[in-house]
């Protein structure tokens, strides 16, 4: 799947031209430079690197900035331009409009939209675009070009005054102003058939056909790829003409079907043992065997026709080797392998940290961007903002915390692509638990078959350390104070222990509206075990607008002052406060004993 554009703004004159770009293409981010803009979707501070990385992921990109300051950052990066994305430079007045790169994967097409959305012009320099009204080596979704190493000669040809003789046709072809004559002396060929081009001949293959397989259960890959490798090449047929893979959801989280479709840069798609049913009388091979086993009479040309739809047919039936099944249906017009079926439902277990953007992983904004649906508490998704903007929001209140788990989970399992979020880090006194732990239980068939990632967030102990220096820089342990779930006596053995090995603690869930006396108890423990001038880091709405971090001692720590949104931190009998000259900074820090090898080292030296 592409990303989404990625529109840079490097300074806070461009925003008006933006806000224009986000119009015409609304699933665009805003990628804007640290200190010098405001409000993007994502901030980044090196310019050079950032839009590298954006280029390298794939990512078309959208500069309000000069074309040079583009060059610059990517001229290291250029390698291929049939698989780099498109790169569009805008000036900041939007009057002009440059596909950098040239047209490949529609740089011409977006630089025509965006320069009409702007009442600008686009400078395209293309020379079939120009001549021809058409870009050969950029043809339309649904039609490959098989031999784009031969572009440039060919159209030196065309250039050279040459006509061309059509072997098929596409209305993308019929609608250009290419030169066609029946004794044309360059050929261009439009079929499924796995044809060799060369330099006078262009081949198009249309991705009219789709690919059904089935195995069995922990099949290895390498025997369904042969089989289907074996199957195009005794039939002549293309791979870049294979538009789906697809099968029975029962398979959804086969390694051996994935494998599959990653073979033609898909990804697979999956229908229900009822839909694959309802081919059953354009089976060519059914089986009463395959119906008692999961539902439906066939699976590999149940799940071609499916996806081929009407009209359309089964061109090459169930062909088998010992564990597994392919076969092929052909659609009269371009099959959207993106439509097909379902995908393999996908939950992505998302800490999102304190929420704010700079204290969010790259990785867990990328999932976010990538789901189609939102489950969360309120609040958190109210934190992200714009950068959810067009995704389906799934709010729960407080205390729904399994009624949010399983409504991601039954979400996910229909084959959509679903973020589970929280702040903080969702491993630690969050979601992720629950998610594995209703797996587990519930032994649910669909849960099971969900492709589950679990991305960290900056937890609230990170954030409150390093707001105040290094108090985890030993030992350390975390406890809870919440007996909602633990009780009461179990915690109170937790926080002794503790003590008693004089850990570092951050006390999360450290009170409530009804929970009072839970930061009073540990407290009293702890001073049984350190000093009273102990340091203590109170920091609560870490990462946020209305954030407040403290550091004082444990005799001064009043919790009747913490609220629930609070952590509290409590350094071990080592831990230390100190200060720094600039801005007469207090910090805390607990030593790990460098300064006792520093001083052995010294001594050793001076010996």
């Amino acid at each position: 799947m592409t990303p989404p554009p990625a529109i840079i703004l490097l300074n806070d004159s461009g925003r008006p031209i933006a806000d224009k770009l986000i119009q015409l293409y609304p699933e665009a981010l805003i990628h804007g430079l640290g200190g010098r803009t405001k409000d993007a979707d994502i901030t980044f501070q090196k310019t050079a690197s950032h839009i590298g990385e954006l280029f390298k992921s794939g990512t078309p990109i959208l500069g309000i900035c000069a074309s040079a300051i583009l060059v610059r950052c990517l001229a290291q990066s250029l390698d291929n331009k049939q698989t780099e994305p498109p790169v569009v430079a805008i000036s900041d007045t939007g009057g002009v409009v440059v596909p950098l790169l040239g047209g490949h994967h529609g740089a011409n097409d977006m630089a025509r939209s965006i320069a009409k959305h702007l009442n600008g012009q686009a400078a395209i320099t293309t020379a079939s675009d120009i001549h021809y009204n058409i870009a050969l080596d950029n043809p339309p979704k649904g039609l490959v070009l098989g031999n784009p190493e031969d572009t440039k000669l060919f159209i030196s040809g065309l250039l050279a005054g040459k006509t061309i003789w059509r072997d098929g046709s596409h209305p993308w072809l019929e609608a250009s102003d290419l030169p066609f004559s029946d004794d044309g002396e360059l050929t261009i060929t439009v079929t499924t058939q796995n044809v060799t081009g060369d330099s006078s001949s262009l081949v198009f293959h249309p991705k009219t056909l789709s690919l059904g397989v089935g195995c069995e259960r922990h099949t290895d890959a390498t025997e369904l790829l042969l089989l289907i490798k074996t199957t195009l090449s005794d039939n002549n047929i293309s791979p870049f003409s294979i538009a789906c893979v697809t099968s029975i959801d029962l398979k959804s989280d086969e390694i051996a079907v994935h494998c599959a479709a990653k073979h033609f840069g898909l990804t697979p798609r999956f229908f229900s043992a009822s839909r694959l049913e309802d081919e059953t009388a354009r089976l060519q091979t059914p089986s009463d065997i395959v119906f008692a086993e999961v539902g439906c009479h066939g699976v590999s040309e149940g799940a071609a026709l499916a996806a081929a739809g009407n009209p359309s047919s089964l061109i090459i039936p169930k062909q088998k080797s010992k564990r597994a099944t392919c076969a092929i249906a052909e659609c009269e017009t371009p099959i959207d392998g993106d439509t097909v079926g379902k995908i393999q439902g996908k939950l992505s277990v998302i800490g999102i940290g304190p929420g704010q953007n700079p204290w969010r992983t790259p990785e867990a904004s990328q999932l976010i961007l990538e789901a189609t649906d939102l489950v969360a508490y309120k609040l958190y998704l109210d934190i992200l903002g714009d950068s959810i903007h067009g995704k389906i929001r799934h709010d729960f209140g407080l205390g729904e915390e399994e009624k949010r788990v399983r409504a991601a989970l039954d979400l996910a399992a229909t084959g959509k692509n679903v973020a589970l979020i929280s702040s903080g880090d969702i491993g630690i006194y969050a979601m992720a638990t629950l998610v594995f732990e209703l797996i587990e239980l519930e032994k649910c068939g669909d849960w099971d078959r969900l492709d589950i990632q679990v991305t960290p967030g900056i937890s609230a102990l990170q954030a409150a350390a390093a707001r105040v220096g290094a108090p985890l820089g030993h030992d350390f342990c975390t406890i809870s104070l919440s007996d909602l779930l633990t009780p009461w006596d179990a915690i109170e053995k937790r926080i002794k222990a503790a003590a008693e090995g004089d850990f570092v603690v951050s006390f999360y869930n450290p009170v409530s509206m009804k929970r009072r006396t839970q930061l009073h108890a540990a407290r009293a423990i702890l001073l049984d075990h350190r000093p009273e001038t102990t340091p203590v880091i109170v920091a609560r709405n870490l990462g946020r607008g209305d954030e407040t971090v403290h550091i004082l001692t444990l005799k001064e720590l009043d919790p009747e002052r913490v609220d629930m949104l609070t952590l509290v931190m409590v350094g071990s009998s080592e831990s230390k406060i100190t200060t720094t000259n600039s801005k007469s900074k207090t910090w805390a820090y607990t030593p790990r004993g460098y300064a006792g090898k520093m001083a052995l080292t010294s001594v050793g030296e001076t010996k």
